[in-house]
């Protein structure tokens, strides 16, 4: 019986077709359970694509490093996809402007606890001080965490790590919350859930209406922007 060549299957697994097509198989495939679990949050079809990526990924005996580097055409697709949110903030500009002070206020209340719960958590728990640099800019979206994790001395592996499982976590619990509590306003919602959930947060509110997934998009933008001033320069007064 003819055996595979190591070599070979090993410039296979690296080709970006195989990469792509396994995230967007695994993507397809957790939206269709989701739809068969009649749009159960908990599955969530970001954490259920993420572990059927990892399943095969495992049972194939392929590392991250080699799936990365045939998926980095993925990554590179977050840039645009994040760019392409200005449509529904350009559409929503008339409601977003005279909405100031709740944005303000959100950005007011939502940035401080984000960091001082997740800071203070650890703290108590007796987390080190690596850890808790790691801790503090996880409410932002990945691509600034990362940066910020890396100037405060942080982990920035770990802290992209607990970025994801904010924003999916975000995405389970929020919606519930939000209904529990009689939010109608889906300025509310939306700006809430892009504070605290990122992207997922976006993806949820855009379930909800232009409205929510506009102040969504923005909300997760100024969070992240307040994010990458307000850690550094808070770090630097600590020291």
């Amino acid at each position: 019986m003819p055996r595979l060549d190591p070599t070979g299957w090993l410039t296979l697994a690296q080709h970006p077709a195989m990469a792509v097509g396994l995230t967007v198989i695994a993507f397809f495939l957790a939206i269709r359970i989701q739809r068969l679990g009649r749009g159960s949050v908990l599955l969530n079809p970001t954490l259920v694509a993420i572990t059927i990526t990892a399943a095969c990924l495992h049972a194939l005996g392929i590392t991250y490093e080699t799936y990365m580097k045939g998926a980095g055409f993925m990554h590179f697709l977050l840039g645009p996809a994040v760019v392409v949110l200005a449509i529904p903030l350009y559409r929503q500009t008339p409601l977003i402007i005279s909405s100031g002070r709740l944005l303000g206020a959100s950005l007011a209340i939502g940035l401080p606890v984000g960091i001082i719960t997740a800071v203070g958590i650890a703290w108590a728990l007796g987390a080190t001080s690596e850890t808790i640099l790691t801790l503090a800019p996880k409410g932002a979206t990945s691509g600034i965490s990362i940066g910020v994790s890396e100037k405060i001395g942080g982990i920035p592996v770990l802290t992209a790590v607990l970025v994801i499982c904010t924003g999916v976590s975000g995405a389970i619990v929020g919606p519930p919350i939000m209904r529990a509590l009689g939010v109608t306003d889906h300025r509310v919602f939306g700006v809430t859930m892009g504070i605290s959930a990122h992207g997922q947060g976006i993806a949820e509110a855009f379930k909800v209406s232009e409205v929510a997934g506009a102040f969504a998009g923005l909300g997760m933008a100024l969070n992240g922007v307040l994010t990458a001033m307000v850690i550094p320069i808070s770090m630097t007064l600590i020291r």
